[in-house]
């Protein structure tokens, strides 16, 4: 009747038998009751005066079949830290038959534990049985019926709340209409949930051989170990619902009607969509709803878990289902009200007439928000929901309110029953803007820099945590939309201090990434924001602050020239120029001044790259040319201080910084024809280039002379040199000379300056490399003794020729580039470069992976990129049949001996009378998968280092998730040996 394994020898065959006689004794000869539906378990930490962080409340809901006529009057709960209620039970708060639905009651059953230790703890309940009838898993009334909940204590957590699923755990359905169903799950400290569908969970020796001491007759250690329930399918599976078919569907997830039926559940919202019901009768699916807690470093911790398990009753009926229409998801500020109208009429045919409709709200937070029908139709249904937000309500993720329509049909039965429509409405709550946010300037003396000092309204909402300021030159032009909290990258802002809430001011002294004190720069207009940060676990951020700008008077030292004087490439030189500062009233500036011009490579260097190149202590000295540099190869950055030192005791040194300028950089590759030239630029100024044009200048015989301009953007520009005289093969030579401003000072319009020269032959393409992959032999692979070893890498080599395209390429390559992916998708990243048509790639994890080729010319130009040649992983699996763990360090533990990548392997071994005596789940990162080495003891998971299983067969069941690009899942069963 059990049957968990498929036996392909005699050994096993003998096993076999065994345990299947001995489940037998589980059976028909043993009474059994029948009568649970659904249900689940909820937990909340301790409410009373002086709160316990061990002590833990609890409800557990149970429907019950009331055409059964066992009753469930006490419950016997496990509390995961090996004690359980078996001496007393858990009696009964209340039971109410469901309206509407007559053959189901509610069963209620409020308990609580205090734990004695921190730590996590899986609080179960074992039903015996469930109800008779359920078409997803074999003999259902002889299967027993698990639901758990996993709390975490933990001082770091504080009073934690578990999830609550609001919505009831039982529903109708019917066939060839699409069912939905939505938990309704709420955490009240705003922790994050996340749904999946889990196999519904029985115990299979029954609460007999789990229950134990010091309960009268208990042999067990109270500590249930769940598995899956006999041949469950899910409701859609062709083995329980054979050729169902979708139907029209214009929700999510859409279907035109005709394929395969569908049974999913959405991860972040936790609606269940069955697409469609094909067959009358019982179903039962069983759910985890995982809760985890947002860290301060980003990261989220697991810290509980839910088990629900709920029936779905399906009809065939002539009956339509309702209609409910919904507002659209949207985002208010703390402190609004919240008013949505939700609408519904039912399905209309010649055998089913429209009915009164009722409608339903489930949410964690009803109350104090509210939902009032104020029609039932026909023709429609009309609702009002009202929700006064307040500052704890902020929070990152939305709150979700499931609506319901349930209709009415004339002559409802279990035949006929109300038929449901829903949708989830989310709502999220954004923090305030900060008020009055002002910004007044306080010029620097007698050694203290220039500063700015802000000021704002004490925050509406003093549970807050903490007030971000940030800081731009110039304004942004930054409007935040209704629901766009902080202050994106985009905007230009950077962030330059952080203060608690109930803090009002903030000084901007200009300090340095080195916690350095350097000064705000006379002469820049700057603009700020602020915005609140609210306290984990349910985070969340206001609405930045309008913005506030001033000026700091005077005008500082601004690099206005960074011009590439000559193209060589170790007595290059270029000249950098800068405007003399100039103070507030224009009176001399205290102190001993000086500028250090200081010079990195590249575009955008580290702060740390930088090298002073001279010192001037002359203000009136505003030019310096840098020499014996490698202009021909090389981009540079210069940084411009303007110093002002003191006698001792006189005051500080004072340090302004001017905004870095880079040189113009150009570079010159022929077009794929060979027809033209293509030029590009780049450069990283302070000052404006894109309002004026870029003039492009080519030598001819005389000398450089203007070819054309164009207008450049923030960054650089490009321009193609088409001219129909150019000649092919031959060499041709450019600069271009930017032509900058600075906005707001008149006498700094015309910035000029000019790039290296670069050169650039008038030659075709290089020809597009042709790729292949040397695919790697999976079979080869399974076959060997053992693989992978602890240090085996898989190795991908490549190979490509030169191919033809495009027409009249060029096929004398100098090198090429190999880019790679792991998937199938997604952006390639550079692996390197070779002179040979072949790469190897070794010291692999997984073999599966996607590369591409380009070709390089001896001149710079690339080809087009080759054709991506793509390889999944291998697929395979297996396992030993024997094992020795007596601690000779060979064959010492159970693992596999051949597999390909995998991502996940849930792994379970069972003796020979069905009790599991080892569970884990390991995962890629793990160096050694399963590694069991024979830890554990019949009725409880093993740790694998206290406690050993006697020699003889175990039984096994591998979950294995592989890790190729289907994430094709798997499922071994078999057998294995424990020789001692």
């Amino acid at each position: 009747m059990l049957q968990f394994f498929l036996f392909r020898n005699k050994a096993m065959m003998r096993g076999a038998a065994l345990l299947l006689l001995i489940l037998a004794s589980w059976g028909p000869q043993v009474a059994r009751a029948s009568h649970i539906r659904a249900g689940d378990i909820q937990a909340k930490v301790d409410t009373t005066a002086n709160p316990n962080p061990r002590r833990i409340f609890f409800k557990m809901i149970l429907y019950t079949d009331n055409t059964s006529s066992v009753d469930q009057p006490t419950a016997t709960i496990f509390f995961g830290d090996g004690t359980s209620s078996c001496k007393d039970g858990v009696a009964r708060t209340s039971k109410r038959t469901i309206p509407g639905s007559p053959d189901t009651s509610i069963n209620i059953y409020l308990f609580e534990h205090t734990f004695q230790s921190t730590g996590r703890f899986e609080v179960s309940f074992i039903g015996e049985n469930r109800n008779r009838g359920v078409l997803n898993m074999a003999f259902s009334d002889q299967q027993s019926f698990y639901i758990s909940t996993a709390v975490t204590i933990d001082p770091a957590l504080g009073l934690n709340h578990g999830a609550i699923l609001t919505a009831p755990a039982i529903d109708k359905a019917s066939v060839n209409q699409v069912f939905l169903h939505n938990p309704a799950a709420y955490d009240a400290d705003g922790d994050s949930l996340s749904y999946r569908l889990i196999n519904c969970q029985q115990v299979p020796a029954g609460i007999d051989g789990t229950v134990g001491p010091p309960c009268t007759g208990g042999s067990g250690n109270n500590r249930p170990s769940p598995v899956s329930c006999t041949n469950y399918r899910l409701p859609n599976d062709p083995v329980v619902s054979p050729g169902a078919l979708t139907v029209p569907y214009t929700g999510v997830p859409s279907d035109s009607g005709g394929n395969p039926a569908i049974f999913v559940m959405n991860p972040n919202t936790g609606q269940i969509t069955w697409n469609a019901p094909a067959a009358v009768g019982l179903y039962n699916v069983a759910m985890m709803v995982e809760e985890r807690r947002r860290l301060a470093n980003g990261t989220y911790r697991l810290i509980g878990e839910v088990i629900r398990d709920m029936q779905i009753i399906v009809s065939a009926t002539a009956n339509l289902r309702p209609t409910i229409t919904i507002p659209a998801d949207i985002c208010v500020v703390a402190g609004q009200t919240v008013t949505g109208t939700v609408t519904a009429i039912d399905g209309v045919s010649a055998n089913s007439p429209q009915t009164a409709i009722s409608l339903f709200a489930y949410s964690g937070i009803i109350p104090p928000a509210t939902f009032i029908q104020s029609q039932t139709g026909p023709p429609q249904a009309r609702g009002t929901f009202s929700w006064r937000t307040d500052c704890s309500n902020v929070a990152r993720s939305p709150y979700q309110v499931v609506f319901k329509a349930q209709d009415s049909p004339a002559g409802a039965s279990t035949t006929n029953p109300p038929l449901i429509d829903e949708k989830v409405w989310r709502i999220t709550v954004v923090g305030p803007p900060p008020q009055n946010l002002r910004a007044t300037p306080v010029p620097g003396s007698n050694g203290n820099p220039n500063s700015i000092t802000l000021n704002w309204n004490t925050y509406q909402c003093a549970n807050a945590t903490q007030m971000h300021i940030y800081r731009k030159v110039n304004p942004s032009g930054f409007v935040p939309g209704p629901c766009d909290t902080g202050i994106p990258a985009s905007a230009g802002y950077v962030r330059i201090g952080t203060v608690p809430i109930g803090t009002t001011t903030f000084n901007d002294r200009g300090v340095d990434a080195s916690g350095t004190v350097i000064g705000l720069d006379r002469g820049q207009n700057y603009c700020y924001r602020i915005y609140a940060d609210f306290p984990l676990p349910a985070a969340g951020q206001s609405i930045a602050s309008a913005e506030a700008c001033t000026f700091i008077a005077g005008r500082g030292a601004m690099i206005t020239k960074v011009d590439v004087a000559t193209t060589q490439t170790t007595t290059g030189q270029i000249q950098v120029c800068w405007t003399r500062p100039r103070s507030a009233t224009g009176a001399p500036f205290d102190g001993t001044p000086s500028y250090v011009l200081s010079r990195a490579e590249g575009l955008s260097p580290a702060a740390t790259a930088f090298v002073p190149v001279t010192t001037l202590t002359s203000l009136t000295d505003t030019c310096y040319t840098d020499t014996n540099l490698n202009t021909q190869d090389k981009q540079y950055t210069y940084k411009l201080d303007f110093v002002r030192t003191f006698p001792a005791g006189a005051g500080a040194t004072i340090t302004e910084t001017s905004p870095t300028a880079s040189s113009v950089r150009l570079n010159a590759i022929p077009n794929r024809t060979a027809t033209a030239i293509v030029l590009n630029w780049t450069y990283n100024v302070p000052w404006d280039n894109t309002a004026q044009p870029t003039t492009i200048y080519r030598r001819n015989t005389t000398g450089f002379v203007p070819i054309g301009t164009a207008t450049s953007t923030a960054t650089g520009g490009t321009y193609t040199d088409s001219d129909p005289t150019l000649v092919k093969g031959q060499s041709y030579c450019y600069y271009v000379q930017t032509n900058g401003r600075y906005a707001g000072f008149a006498f700094l319009s015309s910035l000029l300056n000019r790039s290296q020269e670069k050169c650039a032959v008038l030659i075709t393409p290089p020809c597009t490399p042709e790729l292949t992959l040397v695919t790697t032999n999976c079979d080869s692979l399974s076959n060997l003794p053992e693989f992978p070893g602890l240090r085996e890498r898989y190795t991908n080599r490549l190979r490509w020729t030169v191919g033809r395209a495009p027409a009249g390429c060029e096929a004398a390559i100098a090198s090429y580039r190999v880019y790679y992916r792991p998937t199938p998708t997604g952006a390639f990243a550079y692996l390197g470069s070779t002179a040979q048509p072949g790469f190897v790639h070794p010291n692999l994890l997984f073999s599966g992976g996607c590369y591409a080729v380009q070709a390089v010319a001896s001149s710079g130009a690339l080809s087009d990129t080759s054709n991506v040649a793509c390889q999944d992983n291998c697929l395979f699996f297996k396992l030993p049949n024997v094992f020795t763990p007596n601690g000779d360090g060979q064959n010492d533990v159970f693992r596999p001996k051949n597999n390909s990548p995998v991502r996940r392997i849930r792994f379970q071994a069972f003796n020979r009378w069905g009790v599991q005596v080892f569970q884990n789940t390991t995962t890629a990162d793990d160096p050694v998968l399963i590694n069991w080495n024979a830890g554990g003891v019949a009725g409880e998971i093993g740790n694998g280092t206290t406690t050993r299983v006697s020699g003889g067969v175990y039984y096994y069941l591998a979950e294995v998730e592989f890790a190729d690009f289907a994430n094709t899942k798997r499922t071994y069963k078999g057998w294995v040996e424990v020789i001692r």
